[in-house]
């Protein structure tokens, strides 16, 4: 896609639709003076707060706050396990069970206060929690002395916990009946109150000095500045915290479904932690750029990535190939192809139990905007990105907690 006065769009969209809202958004963005190259576009495209969702934006000398967004580090991890499908109870009411008691999701509204390594969490806190934040803590502070209010957000509080969404925790089978344990979050309310933060200031300062981006979400932090300095300081320790927070999830969900299978296992027999909201600095095309991944995976030769499906659909453990253009990226999942609302007035209740038959989930109103049918064809994504990544191992989901 050529853009008049900007940055070429380059697409891997065949054979999948995308939405003229979200080619005009990434015009937009292809017209900024500090993009790279150009702006790389994965099929699970859609149009998305703040940046295209299923984008992947390189920088020179510059960062927009709002295209890394606010949940910053969302990501996926995934373990494999010795475990197999005749391990399995027939009914798996009891693993869904213990997962959801043992991994605090929805809007989390307990609250634990950090006390060091005895510390309390719901109580009594799984240890795990206490020393995951032993090595953010120092960090963590050393950030506030810039930016206090931080101080005061859901940090260690929301450490090991799901939240809600499209957030989720899910027993999987491969396509040779091992089990694998997969989940998908990010860094929660500390992650979301320094995206808001500097969100917010970038657009402070370019109504100080710059008076005509095309989309106000456009405003930037410029290299070499102070602002700039601290939101890339935050936004790396918010990264941090997000891959923590889903290590911390996983120890507690092998912990909780070995209360259930009595029978010895061993996971991380492969295992995958990986960002697709976030940024950081690579080399591409010999320079040393800034890469923001919104709703994309890295996807290095070689490099094993996660691409789920809806509620219902297949995912995907994927192994990259390192396409140059696609600045090594693929993407994140399906991709929306309607807003929530619209997935709740279109579809009903029935729809919701027919589409996750098989599936021990939640079959209620509340989670109709996350039906399968609300998302694109998982199929005609993972073909339209063939020369990105080959497929490694197809999951399909038997167990899904949802926030």
């Amino acid at each position: 896609m050529n853009i008049d006065g900007g940055r070429p769009v380059k697409m891997w969209t065949e054979g999948v639709p995308v939405e003229e809202s979200a080619k005009q958004q990434l015009a937009n963005t292809a017209r900024m003076p500090f993009i790279y190259k150009h702006i790389a576009v994965m099929p699970d495209v859609h149009l998305g707060k703040g940046s295209t969702i299923g984008s992947v934006i390189p920088t020179l000398g510059a960062v927009i706050p709002a295209a890394v967004g606010v949940d910053i580090g969302c990501g996926m991890m995934a373990a494999k396990t010795t475990l197999s499908a005749r391990d399995l109870p027939d009914n798996l009411s009891g693993v869904r069970s213990a997962i959801e008691r043992a991994i605090p999701h929805g809007m989390s509204p307990k609250t634990r206060s950090y006390r060091g390594r005895d510390a309390g969490s719901w109580n009594t806190p799984p240890a795990p929690v206490d020393a995951a934040w032993l090595t953010l803590k120092d960090e963590f502070d050393a950030i506030c002395l810039n930016t206090p209010s931080l101080k005061h957000t859901n940090n260690y509080r929301h450490l090991g916990t799901l939240g809600s969404g499209n957030h989720f925790v899910e027993v999987c089978l491969d396509e040779a009946g091992f089990v694998w344990f997969m989940l998908h979050s990010g860094s929660r309310g500390v992650g979301n109150a320094i995206g808001t933060y500097f969100i917010e200031l970038a657009k402070k300062d370019m109504r100080r000095h710059v008076m005509n981006l095309p989309d106000q979400d456009l405003a930037y932090l410029e290299e070499g500045t102070e602002h700039y300095d601290d939101y890339v300081q935050a936004v790396s320790w918010a990264q941090k915290f997000a891959r923590m927070n889903r290590e911390v999830m996983m120890q507690n969900l092998i912990a909780a479904v070995r209360t259930v299978i009595k029978k010895p296992f061993e996971t991380h027999v492969e295992a995958v932690n990986c960002h697709h909201n976030y940024v950081q600095k690579e080399q591409h095309f010999g320079r040393d750029v800034l890469v923001t991944r919104k709703g994309a995976v890295s996807a290095r030769e070689g490099e094993l990535g996660i691409i789920p499906g809806s509620m219902g659909a297949k995912s995907f453990i994927v192994r990259g190939k390192g396409n140059p253009d696609s600045f090594h990226s693929c993407s994140h999942g399906a991709g929306r192809t309607m807003s929530r609302n619209e997935a709740k007035r279109r579809f009903t209740l029935d729809d919701q139990v027919r589409a996750t038959e098989g599936v021990e989930c939640r079959k209620d109103a509340n989670v109709i905007d996350e039906i399968p049918m609300a998302y694109k064809d998982i199929d005609a994504v993972m073909h339209a990105q063939r020369d990105l990544v080959e497929v490694v191992h197809t999951l399909k989901q038997v167990v899904c907690v949802k926030g």
